[in-house]
Protein backbone atom coordinates (compact mmCIF):
# COMPACT_ATOMS: atom_id res chain seq x y z
CA UNK A 1 0.00 0.00 0.00
CA UNK A 2 1.30 3.45 -0.92
CA UNK A 3 1.89 6.10 1.69
CA UNK A 4 -0.51 8.99 1.39
CA UNK A 5 0.55 12.54 2.01
CA UNK A 6 -1.13 13.67 5.23
CA UNK A 7 -1.07 17.33 4.20
CA UNK A 8 -2.95 18.00 0.96
CA UNK A 9 -1.32 20.21 -1.63
CA UNK A 10 -3.01 23.65 -1.41
CA UNK A 11 -2.95 23.87 -5.24
CA UNK A 12 -4.89 20.64 -5.68
CA UNK A 13 -8.65 20.74 -5.44
CA UNK A 14 -10.76 17.86 -4.17
CA UNK A 15 -12.48 17.53 -7.56
CA UNK A 16 -9.18 16.73 -9.32
CA UNK A 17 -9.02 12.98 -9.85
CA UNK A 18 -5.83 11.50 -11.30
CA UNK A 19 -6.50 7.88 -10.34
CA UNK A 20 -6.75 6.84 -14.01
CA UNK A 21 -3.78 8.91 -15.12
CA UNK A 22 -0.57 7.52 -16.54
CA UNK A 23 2.65 9.23 -15.47
CA UNK A 24 4.82 10.30 -18.41
CA UNK A 25 2.37 9.11 -21.07
CA UNK A 26 3.48 11.76 -23.58
CA UNK A 27 7.02 12.40 -22.30
CA UNK A 28 8.77 10.54 -25.15
CA UNK A 29 6.76 12.33 -27.82
CA UNK A 30 7.51 15.71 -26.25
CA UNK A 31 11.24 14.96 -26.01
CA UNK A 32 11.37 13.99 -29.71
CA UNK A 33 9.91 17.26 -30.95
CA UNK A 34 11.43 19.80 -28.62
CA UNK A 35 14.77 21.29 -27.79
CA UNK A 36 14.77 23.47 -24.72
CA UNK A 37 17.58 25.96 -24.26
CA UNK A 38 17.71 28.10 -21.15
CA UNK A 39 19.19 31.55 -21.62
CA UNK A 40 21.01 33.37 -18.87
CA UNK A 41 18.89 36.24 -17.53
CA UNK A 42 21.13 38.96 -18.99
CA UNK A 43 20.93 37.35 -22.44
CA UNK A 44 17.16 36.83 -22.20
CA UNK A 45 16.69 40.56 -21.53
CA UNK A 46 18.11 41.32 -24.98
CA UNK A 47 15.37 39.36 -26.78
CA UNK A 48 11.64 39.99 -26.77
CA UNK A 49 10.62 36.50 -27.88
CA UNK A 50 11.81 33.21 -29.38
CA UNK A 51 11.53 34.55 -32.94
CA UNK A 52 14.08 37.27 -32.21
CA UNK A 53 16.45 34.71 -30.68
CA UNK A 54 16.10 32.52 -33.77
CA UNK A 55 16.80 35.47 -36.11
CA UNK A 56 19.95 36.35 -34.18
CA UNK A 57 21.19 32.77 -34.14
CA UNK A 58 20.49 32.31 -37.86
CA UNK A 59 22.52 35.45 -38.60
CA UNK A 60 25.35 34.17 -36.47
CA UNK A 61 25.23 30.77 -38.17
CA UNK A 62 25.30 32.38 -41.64
CA UNK A 63 28.34 34.41 -40.72
CA UNK A 64 30.18 31.23 -39.78
CA UNK A 65 30.89 32.43 -36.26
CA UNK A 66 28.43 29.99 -34.75
CA UNK A 67 30.13 26.91 -36.19
CA UNK A 68 32.40 24.68 -34.18
CA UNK A 69 36.04 24.72 -35.11
CA UNK A 70 37.52 21.52 -36.45
CA UNK A 71 39.83 19.84 -33.91
CA UNK A 72 43.53 20.22 -34.63
CA UNK A 73 45.74 17.17 -34.99
CA UNK A 74 47.76 17.90 -31.85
Amino acid sequence: MKKRNKRPDPEMREEYDFRGGVRGKYADRLAEGSNVVVLDPDVAEAFSDSASVNRALRGLARSGKGRKKEPTGR
